[in-house]
């Protein structure tokens, strides 16, 4: 089995970007599923053409999109991503959608079928900080979840596919006041978890993971 595994490149000002950080740190096999890295845009629509030629050249079993979410507290394990672009900033080729659907022909949401509250229970069980999460934005991560789950409901329908949010990093945040980071190490660790998971539980889990508000 193999599993392709996408981040981001920096946006916004920042220098670096922690989820190509720590996705191009993954080991090259987990629990026996190949694992694949590559670095793709923070580009409306040019993220989604790099992700469907790199589906098209690996042939992956599964699928991770891993993009920033600073001010997180912990691991973001996404469940759904909605058919809308509303960028509150540019992105890094100064387009800014608003109110844009993503797929005119796409449903209005898409949920993961990666089995996101087992990813979060051994994420969790490694004592890092991890939740399920229903709301992946309306800048490119949810732009790019929800490609890859109309891509994968429209051409690929045997690959499984989701998203997970990381925080900054700690060198983010020296000059942000009371902002949350974690270590580059530990979202690697967060992500390799969630990779044993996948090889783990063909089917999800059932545990509490919702929110209240």
């Amino acid at each position: 089995m193999k599993i392709l595994v996408t981040g981001f490149t920096p946006f916004g000002g920042e220098k670096i970007n922690p989820s190509y950080e720590a996705v191009k740190q993954l080991d090259k096999v987990i629990l026996g599923i190949e694992v694949v890295t590559m670095e793709i845009p923070t580009v409306f629509k040019k993220a989604i053409d790099a992700l469907e030629k790199a589906i098209e050249a690996e042939k992956p079993d599964f699928v991770i999109c891993v993009g920033q979410a600073g001010g997180r507290f912990h691991i973001s394990v996404e469940r759904v991503a909605i058919n809308i672009d509303d960028a509150r900033i540019a992105d890094n080729e100064g387009n800014q959608p608003i109110d844009e659907p993503i797929y005119g022909d796409g449903e209005n949401a898409y949920f993961s079928n990666l089995p996101v509250k087992a990813m979060v229970k051994k994420i969790k069980e490694s004592n890092i900080p991890a939740a399920v999460s229903n709301t992946a934005g309306t800048f490119v991560c949810n732009h790019i979840m929800y490609g890859l789950l109309y891509l994968i409901d429209k051409k690929y329908p045997s690959i499984k596919g989701g998203f997970i949010h990381v925080p900054f990093i700690a060198e983010q945040v020296i000059e942000k006041k009371n902002l949350p980071s974690m270590t580059t190490n530990q979202i690697v660790k967060a992500l390799t978890c969630a990779i044993e998971a996948i090889s783990e539980n063909k089917e999800d889990i059932k545990i509490v993971g919702g929110e209240i508000c």
